[in-house]
């Protein structure tokens, strides 16, 4: 078995360089959520010629098979750059501006083709984005302190959610704004934080055979980053499924007034139950060195939201669901992600490795529309959908018991 990654332990880092991190990611979670979350759904409702829910699969399908092919790619990539702008630096810079590009490009479109190649390339910028500001954690942090780290990150990603869904939905010109917004937060991390440039013999060398490369592992040799990635992949796929025809749910199934605004306040009650254990589980599981009961604890308690959803599809139902799922979610974001830093197979190429976890984010967003399109139109509809969600979560959480060398 190979061990995890093992390096010089860095210091540890203050409060300035959490709060440039998290404002960076902050951007990065409204690229994603805002579109997501409204602006591709109502796009994907005014095209002509075809269904709403088979346009937004093609649309979110087409772009989470991009993430997966770029997130190992840009990770590779910055592994082994080492120009004096940083090895993370340069990628995020590019990453942000790119991201920034395709956003702006999905104003005005009227076409699925339009509407799907524009998004792939924003889906190309974030996924560079993230890869950079995601490897500069375990760079950058000691390991006791990345669950307090992955926490405040963590609770940028709920709060972009929700900045992201507030912004598009009340001002003119979303695309543009969120754009914009992903660049300019961007910016503060780049210019106050030290990223030392890596001797051009300390890097990794990347040739096109080692390119080739970054999509394998060995899961006999790291077994426990396997199942971290199983474990990862299995709880995105529940969230997928779950959150891609939320909007379509409220409106469909619940039959609320204002679909847009109940979504946007569901994001609110998350958000609040989100901020209560979201850092403070990071900081517990930081003290006692434990990281796999959190997971799997947290995991039951998103299971349990989504058994909500199935069995009591109403609009009170729906708000204590996203209450219950904030609770468990805020655990999870913190925890999972310092526990995986724990299992990377080598300290020289973290931002690959990390991309491979990407690909557990990424891939549930092709395989999510894949399998829930035909159950909510043939198989039950939606209480079967969050049956399944509940049933799959579950899985993902049982799975991390097989992790062994973290506690």
């Amino acid at each position: 078995m190979t061990a995890p990654a093992a390096a010089v332990e860095p210091a540890r880092v203050g409060a300035r360089w959490i709060g440039l991190l998290s404002l960076a990611n902050l951007g990065l979670w409204m690229g994603y959520f805002g579109p997501l979350q409204v602006l591709l759904p109502n796009q994907a409702q005014d095209l002509d010629g075809i269904d709403k829910t088979t346009a937004l699969g093609i649309i979110t399908g087409a772009g989470a098979l991009v993430a997966v092919l770029v997130g190992p790619i840009a990770g590779a990539l910055s592994d082994a750059t080492s120009a004096r702008t940083g090895r993370r630096h340069t990628w995020i810079a590019s990453g942000a501006l790119l991201g920034c590009a395709g956003l702006a490009l999905l104003s005005g479109q009227r076409t699925l083709i339009g509407l799907t190649l524009c998004w792939c390339v924003a889906q190309a910028g974030l996924n560079t984005l993230q890869a950079g500001l995601s490897a500069i954690v375990p760079d950058r942090t000691p390991v006791r302190q990345r669950g307090l780290v992955s926490g405040w990150v963590g609770l940028t990603q709920s709060i972009g959610v929700v900045l992201g869904v507030l912004l598009v939905t009340l001002v003119a010109g979303g695309y543009f704004l969120i754009g914009s917004l992903v660049v300019l937060t961007v910016v503060p991390f780049l210019l106050l934080t030290p990223d030392p440039a890596v001797p051009a013999g300390a890097a990794p060398r990347l040739t096109l055979r080692a390119l080739a490369a970054v999509f394998r592992f060995d899961p006999r040799a790291n077994p426990d980053f396997a199942w971290a990635w199983a474990t990862r992949f299995l709880v995105q796929l529940g969230n997928a499924m779950a959150t891609l025809y939320l909007l379509y749910f409220l409106r469909d199934r619940v039959h609320h007034s204002s679909p847009e605004d109940g979504l946007l306040l569901l994001i609110l009650v998350y958000t609040g139950t989100t901020v209560l254990t979201v850092v403070a589980g990071g900081i517990v599981s930081d003290r006692s060195g434990r990281r796999k009961p959190s997971v799997i604890v947290s995991g039951y308690v998103m299971a349990a939201a989504a058994g909500l959803l199935a069995l009591w599809p109403t609009w009170t139902g729906a708000l204590i669901a996203a209450a219950v799922l904030g609770l468990g979610f805020g655990v999870y974001l913190s925890v999972d992600q310092a526990l995986i830093t724990q299992v990377l197979p080598t300290a020289e190429d973290r931002a690959k490795d990390l991309g491979i976890i990407n690909i557990a984010n990424s891939a549930p967003q092709v395989l999510g529309p894949a399998l829930a399109f035909p159950i909510v139109a043939h198989l039950g509809g939606y209480p079967v959908l969050y049956l399944v969600v509940a049933a799959v979560t579950v899985l993902g959480s049982v799975l991390v018991t097989r992790i062994r060398s973290v506690d």
